[in-house]
């Protein structure tokens, strides 16, 4: 058994004692609701994550591998666009589920078309393994079933605590680590699978969890939901509308009109990323136009509660952008300039993104017991200052690396896989911090009958986000075209990645997170009350 094969056996091992420990030691703490999205929410980042590790390294060796020394800017171009357009499609997703589908029916919906996808992308890896239409065909299906699981699944197990309830935040972070540790096995499982049996592997194990998080969902969730979720107005959404259609019918003829739709949008790079911006632009001005009404109609505590989100909005996009290197530039750094030796053998580089979700397992209890204790304390840091102390953390991850390439580095370009552990740890650690909390924070301060929609903006900012990811790991070159342009040596490319990574990771992040400290106070106070 090589040191992979060995990796991947203790994961499993090590999930399958977690679960119960988990579920176990807060069983009486919240309700079995939370378990059962914690599951579906599990396999669901199962088959997102295992098809994202292998994403890239499949556009570069496989799918473009013919553009020589372009295959990696290609890859990075599409991957930001893709990565972009799942957490976009949540602007649609959550507000069809405020006004048409309710919570419940929208994760299924959206779970089904994802299970979809992921399998429509084994069979292209399998017996058409370069066939761009189906390839962009599948990731559409991906795409927009995203938009309708994700905001969706998020928003509806925060009905089941009040705004001020001291679990919810704790109740986040277990949630947060259940999509970690799908992510976790699904790294580990179809990175495996698909670098060293298939692609087509890989892509279709994913599509099995997938499935699982639907079964997961629909089954256990019957008894457990009770009336939480349903449809807003069931009896409305199933009367015909226009042309003879209901508006369940027009969401479904919507659905299969954007497949094609989103398809195409994926290989435009720049006309993403146009659309992109005008869609941010024009829902950062509702949600601001909205604020400013409910703050001159007498609801004013609404109004400015909803600014906070709307300024913390953008550090989210600055935070995730850095972080979401993590599927695009830093797998290829890691598979060039990372020496990833280890027992006779090489671990390869796509089982490193398990690192994250690993950490997420061990450090998301001691996250939410940290939370719950501080709060008893009165001595909880409030929402925006979490963020600070998520981008600080991001900011020195990257500072890690930089110092590893400019002073630790091998005869072959390469720097010790320590410097790799500790970038993740941090990286992680930033991201407990900031992201579960909010998750938690949009279900607590947005109004009731907005909280799909806001949560759907909230994914916009991650949207935009891996849009600009996108353009940043393509920084890595120094000129836009991909780490390997150019046919750079390992030292050149090396000395690339330090620099990008010192403007936009330690520079960029540091500022954002020291302007960010100096809105705290103003933040909080708008905030009313809600921490």
């Amino acid at each position: 058994m090589g040191i992979t094969e060995m990796i991947l056996l203790f994961g499993w091992i090590f999930v399958l004692a977690w679960i119960p420990f988990v579920i176990y030691t807060n069983k009486d703490t919240h309700p079995k609701a939370l378990f059962i999205c914690f599951g579906a929410e599990m396999w669901e980042r199962f088959s997102y994550y295992g098809m994202r590790a292998l994403l890239t390294l499949y556009m570069a060796k496989v799918l473009f591998l013919d553009l020589g020394d372009g295959a990696n800017a290609r890859a990075l171009g599409i991957y930001g666009s893709y990565t972009s357009m799942v957490y976009l499609s949540p602007v649609i997703g959550g507000l069809i589920a405020d006004k048409i589908f309710g919570f419940r029916k929208a994760v299924m919906w959206g779970g089904i078309l994802m299970m979809i996808g992921h399998f429509a992308l084994g069979i292209a890896g399998l017996a058409f393994e370069e066939s761009l239409p189906l390839f962009f065909i599948s990731l559409a299906f991906i795409i927009i079933g995203n938009g309708f699981f994700k905001p969706n699944i998020s928003s509806f197990l925060g009905t089941f605590y009040g705004d001020n309830d001291p679990r919810k935040d704790g109740a986040f972070t277990i949630f947060y680590m259940g999509v970690n540790i799908g992510a976790f096995l699904s790294t580990l499982t179809c990175g495996y699978l698909g670098e060293q049996v298939g692609w087509h592997w890989g892509f279709g194990v994913a599509g099995i969890g997938m499935g699982l998080g639907v079964l997961v969902f629909q089954i256990l969730g019957k008894d457990a939901f009770g009336d939480k979720g349903l449809p807003p107005d069931p009896v409305k959404a199933a009367q015909p509308v226009m042309a003879g259609l209901s508006q369940n019918a027009l969401v479904g003829l919507g659905t299969l009109i954007a497949i094609p739709v989103v398809a195409f949008l994926l290989d435009m790079d720049k006309t993403m990323a146009t659309v992109l911006l005008v869609i941010a632009t024009g829902v950062i001005v509702y949600l601001i136009a909205d604020a400013v009404k409910r703050i001159n109609s007498g609801e004013k505590e609404e109004g400015q509660r909803l600014l906070v989100i709307i300024v913390l909005f953008f550090f989210h996009a600055v935070f995730w952008a850095l972080f979401e290197q993590a599927g695009g530039s830093l797998t290829l750094f890691t598979d060039t300039n990372v020496d990833r030796s280890a027992f006779g053998g090489e671990i390869p580089a796509s089982i490193f993104q398990s690192l994250n979700p690993f950490y997420i397992m061990i450090l998301a209890p001691v996250f939410s017991w940290i939370w719950i204790n501080l709060s008893k304390r009165k001595m909880e840091p409030s929402t925006p200052m979490k963020f600070v102390l998520g981008l600080a953390q991001l900011a020195l991850g990257f500072l890690v690396i930089v110092i590893a390439a400019r002073g630790f580095v091998d005869q072959d370009g390469k720097i010790p896989v320590i410097f790799l552990f500790l970038m993740y740890l941090l990286h992680t650690m930033g991201e407990l911090s900031l992201s579960p909390v909010g998750l938690s924070m949009i279900s607590k301060l947005s109004p009731k009958k907005i909280v799909g929609f806001v949560m759907g903006a909230w994914f916009l900012s991650i949207a935009l986000a891996n849009k600009m990811a996108g353009a940043i790991g393509q920084m890595t070159s120094g000129s836009a075209h991909g780490a390997a342009a150019e046919g750079l040596t390992a030292m050149e490319t090396l000395a690339q990645y330090s620099e990008t990574y010192m403007t936009w990771g330690v520079y960029v992040v540091g500022g954002a997170a020291l302007l960010l400290l100096l809105l705290v106070p103003i933040l909080k106070k708008w905030s009313n009350g809600i921490h």
